[in-house]
């Protein structure tokens, strides 16, 4: 029998802790609660965390800066908490590595949908999945996708967020055509950090960030001018 999964609170704001942790009990989920980085960096180290929800304004360090440092360091999903009028830290927390972000003030239901919108994309739903096993092979990288694993060149493990690996298996599923954004929002599941242009811009270059000798001259990820993306090496299933 899997465990529930953990969730992690990030927030100042002691009513918010209290309140999601009574309510994501009451459904099925562990919490642990932290109220600025230094107690999220003691819990991050102390036991396994499944996901961090993780609020932008926190005194001290920023829950940007914490989203950047915990994505150099972990692969656990992030989702951002974020004023409803601040865009900018919603393009920049997905920048940084978050996979999703849920505007103050929130419906706790709708906080919870999302949370196992992103768990279901990481593999952690209760909901029963395939037992499939589909390994693709370009350009000397090998991507598993039933073990959600990416390995370079040299068999190097590269690290990728959930709505990241999504993007990359609807790449190299449809490789060297040509994908619209829209295309790439529905085939990618449209489920939290792939849900409009602006986030597939972002994914790609993360994306590119990890995977490419050079961002800026891309190989295996080109930009279509007025089309989209295309995903250019041949891909080999098995």
């Amino acid at each position: 029998m899997k465990p529930d999964p953990h969730i992690l609170i990030v927030d100042d704001d002691r009513g918010i802790r209290d309140l999601l942790q009574e309510f994501f009990r009451k459904h099925g989920l562990s919490t642990s609660v932290a109220a600025n980085g230094d107690e999220m960096e003691t819990l991050m180290r102390r036991g396994k965390i499944d996901l961090v929800i993780l609020d932008v304004m926190l005194p001290g360090r920023s829950g940007l800066e914490l989203c950047r440092d915990l994505r150099a360091r972990y692969s656990t999903p992030i989702i951002m908490l974020t004023a409803v009028t601040e865009t900018t830290d919603r393009v920049v927390g997905l920048e940084m590595g978050a996979d999703d972000y849920v505007p103050k003030p929130f419906d706790p239901r709708e906080l919870l949908a999302r949370i196992r919108a992103v768990l279901r994309r990481q593999g952690m739903s209760d909901e029963k999945r395939a037992p499939t096993r589909q390994v693709y092979r370009f350009a000397g990288w090998t991507m598993d996708c039933s073990r959600r694993r990416l390995l370079a060149p040299g068999d190097v493990r590269v690290e990728l967020t959930a709505a990241e690996f999504n993007l990359l298996h609807t790449f190299v599923r449809s490789a060297q055509r040509v994908l619209t954004r829209d295309q790439l929002i529905e085939l990618s599941g449209g489920e939290g950090g792939v849900n409009y242009d602006r986030s597939i811009d972002i994914l790609v270059s993360r994306l590119r960030r990890k995977m490419e000798d050079d961002p800026r001259t891309p190989q295996l990820i080109a930009t279509v001018r007025s089309g989209g993306y295309q995903f250019l090496p041949e891909t080999a299933s098995e």
